[in-house]
């Protein structure tokens, strides 16, 4: 199984990110922003980092940046699926692949802690309700969007993690979700930061094997 880490200029979460893949079975590469194809590929990431420095606001720049174009293609087209790690669910989320947007923290500053977040019984990471812990880092992690759409969220099961002690003021506490074909996933905690022996815990590794378990399932 392929799995594609896009890197950006300012994107920083690239190495663990592709580790944390290869411990979970993965065969990973990286792709530039500026290269156009990723149709070989099983899953593709975009992870966590400042790309553009989040000039304008996180994710703004790169949604232009040419693999985008191939992110949305390989979307309509179902090809496999996209991962969007703290700034990757902030880019998908300004190319419109995912509902809502970000906005700044409740308590005003950037926050880098671990946090117990609620993962939700979906058919993505597990089919019962159960907590793990993963770290959080970002300024702009407030998820927002209008009523509408997050009824929508709820009733379709889109929403794959909540947040059990809301950090950031997220409205109903969501820290990660799906499009309604559940082949766009956006989460702002990083599970690559819990997936090796010297991390507090295994919990990431964890989402990773069960996203595996998930691109199996869907591709029989």
């Amino acid at each position: 199984m392929k799995a594609a880490v896009i890197i950006f200029p300012g994107t920083n979460c690239d190495r663990e990110t592709r580790k944390a893949l290869e411990l979970s079975g993965f065969q990973v590469d990286y792709v530039w922003h500026e290269w156009d194809s990723i149709n070989k590929y099983n899953l593709v990431v975009l992870p966590g980092g400042f790309s553009y420095g989040d000039y304008l606001r996180p994710g703004a720049i790169a949604r232009f940046s040419p693999v985008m174009k191939s992110v949305e293609k390989y979307t309509i087209e179902k090809q496999g699926i996209i991962l969007g790690i703290c700034n990757g669910f902030q880019i998908l989320l300004e190319a419109g692949l995912l509902p809502g947007a970000m906005m700044k923290n409740d308590v005003g500053h950037f926050i880098c802690k671990t946090v117990k977040l609620n993962v939700e019984p979906t058919k993505v990471f597990y089919k019962t309700k159960r907590e793990v812990e993963l770290y959080i880092a970002h300024s702009d992690g407030k998820y927002v969007a209008d009523p509408k759409t997050v009824e929508e969220l709820e009733k379709n099961g889109q929403i794959l993690m909540k947040y059990v002690d809301n950090p950031n003021g997220s409205v109903h506490s969501i820290a990660s979700i799906a499009n309604v074909t559940f082949n766009v996933i956006g989460m702002m905690p990083h599970p690559e930061r819990s997936s090796m022996k010297y991390h507090k815990n295994l919990d990431g590794l964890e989402i990773f094997n069960a996203l595996k378990e998930y691109i199996h399932a869907c591709d029989r």
